[in-house]
């Protein structure tokens, strides 16, 4: 099922029929100046809405339809907002107000009355602009001419946003084992999150996920590891005929048993936890990568808010082909030269962030007790990016993002064979951790390259969520002032 955006046009019966017929045809060729300029999304268009029972009966039906991931509204004549409230009171898809009109530049030596009653969203996008704030609204406004391609970027990115919370609200998530023991950031209220976001999380003991590796045919692995020797550089130990070989198809049997517990029970997301591996002979580390690179989210130590926003993030980083991964924060590096950030986790870190191939190699880890785990090698790709954690702190969520760019490791890493991103924070390493330290974000990420920050601010928005944002203009006072004040504000209006 294609994602649809319904776009809604406001008028009203004073002008006449000849009059709404225009407003009809330009409405769809503002529709078609959106398409036409880039916007990914199916752009649906809806008649005309002149009045309360109509506007109210198609948000009811947005909201029912689960193709409709959002709603783009314009004024274009002067509609009056009283029209508009029990619509609007009504919706419960995310919403973005259009201030735009067709014409870009004034016919000067030709404008007439017939032309200013026609042409003027100036006036009714005001009046829809006052009864959203009145009633409380979230919603995204976006104002300039249509054909604008900055307009289009930024509509573009809040129907990214809305195809991550779509997918958040449907998303089923399994937990093998718990979380990490005596660790705080990873836990969370379950209960909240489903009611909050809309994400199923359950735990399933890790020997149910065992039963179904166990039973995995030779055919299904033979298919896997000529996959993985068609897709990667494999170690020559692994490869057909290597003294490790029996190995890489025991990465491939969890791979294809993990794959089939999460397809039969509809799950996008899910969790391991090195502490609790049942009977797997490794611990899971090819599997998670190539199911994070199929746009599964992933969470390690039985993180499950990392998990789904992890598969959020992706859902809205489709089709762009930059790459997004579970990230953790590992370790500092202060100099000499630019002060950088080397993360990692144990093995699951997603190929997407790479523009290289990656190396399947083996390697002996300390955590797990379990035997040595196959797993892919790579450098990050360098370009921006943003990291962004999830904090349960009892009375909310709160997400934390920081700006960065993704940079080559100063120097090869041949000791360290693991999957790694290495970046600098903005506006300084300090700085970031500081602020980072300050908001309780946590240690588990999700690093993107996909999705920008103001994608991220309208996934908050529509999620009625807390963001806080560190980027070039942060300063550790300020930072530590905007805390405070969104504590209060948080109170207040607990949303």
């Amino acid at each position: 099922m294609k994602p649809q955006i319904w776009f809604l046009t406001g008028s009203q019966h004073l002008y006449g029929p000849e009059t709404l017929e225009q407003v009809a045809d330009q409405s769809r060729q503002i529709q078609q100046m959106l398409v036409a300029g880039g916007l990914g999304a199916d752009l649906v268009g809806k008649p005309v809405l002149t009045d309360s029972p109509s506007i109210r009966q198609v948000m009811i039906e947005a909201n029912a339809d689960p193709a409709v991931i959002g709603v783009i509204a314009w004024m274009h004549t002067f509609s009056p907002a009283k029209m508009w409230i029990t619509g609007l009171d009504a919706l419960r898809k995310p919403l973005l107000h259009l201030h735009t009109q067709l014409n870009r530049a004034l016919p000067w030596s030709s404008i007439d009355m017939d032309f200013m009653n026609l042409n003027q969203a100036a006036h009714g996008d005001r009046e829809f602009g006052y009864i959203q704030t009145r009633l409380g609204v979230a919603r995204k406004t976006v104002a300039g001419h249509a054909c604008d391609p900055d307009l289009i970027a930024r509509i573009e990115g809040w129907a990214r946003a809305a195809a991550g919370a779509n997918h958040l609200r449907g998303l089923k998530l399994a937990r093998f084992g718990d979380n990490m023991r005596g660790v705080a950031v990873t836990e969370g209220d379950k209960v909240e999150a489903e009611l909050k976001f809309g994400v199923s999380v359950n735990t399933y003991g890790v020997n149910d996920l065992v039963e179904v590796v166990e039973a995995v045919e030779d055919k299904a692995i033979d298919d896997l590891v000529e996959q993985y020797a068609d897709a990667y550089t494999l170690d020559p130990g692994l490869a057909h005929g290597g003294e490790r070989h029996d190995s890489l198809r025991y990465a491939a049997r969890i791979e294809a048993g993990l794959r089939q517990f999460l397809t039969d029970g509809g799950f996008g997301a899910f969790t391991s936890n090195f502490e609790d591996l049942g009977g797997l002979r490794q611990l899971p580390g090819l599997a998670v990568q190539r199911l994070m690179a199929d746009g599964y989210g992933f969470g390690g130590e039985g993180d499950w808010k990392t998990s789904a926003l992890l598969a959020a993030v992706k859902a809205m980083g489709t089709g762009t082909g930059r790459g997004t991964s579970f990230m953790e924060d590992y370790t500092y590096h202060f100099g000499p030269g630019e002060q950088k950030i080397l993360g990692a986790h144990m093995l699951e870190v997603c190929p997407t962030i790479t523009a290289d191939k990656p190396s399947c190699e083996i390697h002996p880890l300390g955590i797990g007790n379990r035997e040595d785990p196959v797993r892919l090698v790579f450098d990050a790709r360098p370009g921006d990016g943003v990291v962004i954690g999830m904090a349960d702190l009892g009375d909310r969520f709160r997400l934390v993002a920081n700006t960065i760019e993704v940079t080559a490791p100063d120097e090869p890493l041949p000791a360290l064979p693991v999957a790694r991103a290495v970046w600098k924070p903005a506006p300084s390493l300090s700085t970031s951790a500081e602020a980072w330290l300050t908001a309780g974000g946590p240690h588990h990420t999700v690093l993107t390259q996909a999705v920008g920050v103001e994608a991220l601010r309208d996934f908050a928005t529509m999620l009625h969520t807390e963001l806080l944002v560190i980027d070039e203009s942060t300063t550790a006072h300020d930072f530590a002032d905007r805390v405070r004040w969104n504590q209060a504000y948080y109170r207040q209006f607990p949303g």
